[in-house]
């Protein structure tokens, strides 16, 4: 399973990538493409909907859905980079580099000096107006180079480095135009290009550990989705949700901010025949599970962390919470969540920020103000997130699986004084 991660891992070369890895997979067990601009007639089976090629939802229907709700795993398909600007070429001299600015917020110190590559999609014209091409410069194009210590020496004490200055990937040793490495034929109009490290998924830390690429946040995605094509939940409809911008605050018409997950749902209860009624009962007996990883204990900084809220690589699932509702995490979807682990027979520990550090925020409380929903968000523990390469542990990408799973066979129904998970297997 974990090989099966690091082949996807290896394709994701930018946030359409992704999508077109998920497309695959899905349309292997059987899902069909639906689209936004199409009328929706839907009954039981398997579907799925793209928004800009770089978000996705894809849901499966069960028989029975008297007393229906949405089982939602929603997670991010975009990770922090490079993005090159429309006019990219920066002669110096003898020397081509491209001018490029952040994406996200990347260790920029972590891209000097590796090969890099770039990927994205390209718009052309042709005689009926504009056709999208994914492109990936699939070989070791690029290479950000850093100074030698000789002229700075304060590297190793207090290296600042300015995107604009330290961060211009090099392309060529001459006069030599980029655009031509995109071997498009048609005239390009325009493009959404990154850049991205050429570094493949293995194992490290005697196979307990891997390391790639954009492990935050597509272990979550690939995990949920691995989930979801093995699960088959009876009574209800499974929901993955994976969105793009989440590095840059979501606030697009395809991030978590926008309305996709909320018009999608409300489009499948009327394509079912149902009414807004029914709608509302059912996002009463949903839950979604905010699935984005989290900060595993740094040995050499042990002072950075909570002193009893603080997680580690193979030792549970992570629970993620905040007294300020940067995550959606209370008491009620933690204890639910906590039973589904059990039922999977997965470990689960519990994470917070120390006090005074501030964290960052998930897609679940950026979904909430969409669609209001119960929510817990969680993850996988991991070291150097945001780093060109990531590190993180096997076992715990394979009980995500084993949790996700547990979810998606169940029903999350509201009583008068709780909730009852109900197994659909």
């Amino acid at each position: 399973m974990t090989e099966r991660l690091f082949n996807l891992l290896d394709k994701s070369k930018s946030p359409f990538h992704v999508v077109l890895n998920i497309v695959e997979e899905l349309e292997k067990k059987g899902f069909r493409e639906i689209k936004e601009q199409d009328s929706w007639n839907l009954k039981k089976g398997k579907y799925f909907v793209k928004r800009n090629d770089t978000s996705i939802i894809a849901f499966s229907i069960g028989d029975n859905l008297d007393d229906y709700g949405f089982n939602i795993v929603a997670a991010h398909t975009d990770s922090p980079t490079f993005k090159l600007k429309p006019k990219h070429d920066c002669f110096v001299l003898d020397y081509n580099r491209l001018n490029v600015e952040p994406y996200g917020g990347a260790l920029y110190y972590t891209f000097l000096d590796r090969p890099l590559g770039v990927a994205g999609r390209v718009i052309t014209k042709n005689e009926k107006g504009i056709k999208t091409n994914f492109v990936d410069v699939d070989k070791d194009l690029l290479v950000i180079p850093s100074m030698p210590i000789h002229f700075n020496r304060e590297a190793n004490t207090g290296l600042s480095l300015n995107p604009q200055v330290d961060m211009l990937p090099l392309y060529a040793l001459s006069n030599n135009p980029f655009i031509k490495e995109l071997d498009v034929k048609d005239e390009i109009l325009s493009f959404d290009l990154y850049l991205y490290p050429r570094y493949k998924a293995h194992y490290v830390l005697n196979d307990e550990a891997f390391m790639s690429p954009k492990i935050d946040d597509l272990e979550c995605v690939y995990s949920a989705l691995l989930a979801m094509l093995d699960s088959n939940n009876k009574n209800g409809i499974n929901v993955c949700a994976f969105f793009d911008n989440e590095e840059v605050g979501s606030q697009t018409k395809q991030g978590a901010a926008s309305c996709f997950l909320s018009d999608s749902l409300l489009r499948i209860n009327k394509a079912l025949g149902f009414d807004e009624e029914k709608y509302l009962r059912a996002l009463s007996n949903s839950l979604m599970v905010s699935a984005d990883n989290a900060h595993a204990v740094n040995p050499s900084h042990l002072e950075k962390y909570d002193q009893t809220n603080r997680v580690f690589m193979n030792k549970g699932i992570v629970i993620k919470y905040n007294a300020n509702n940067s995550y959606t995490t209370d008491a009620i979807s933690s204890g639910l969540f906590k039973v589904l682990c059990s039922r999977a027979n997965v470990e689960y520990q519990e994470f917070t920020n120390r006090s005074d550090v501030r964290g960052g925020g998930t897609l679940g409380a950026i979904s909430s103000s969409q669609l209001s929903i119960l929510s817990v968000d969680m993850g996988a523990a991991q070291m150097a997130m945001h780093s060109a390469v990531e590190t993180a542990g096997v076992r715990d990408f394979k009980d995500m699986i084993k949790v996700f799973k547990e979810f998606f066979n169940s029903s999350i129904i509201k009583t008068s004084d709780g909730y009852e998970i109900r197994s659909d297997k």
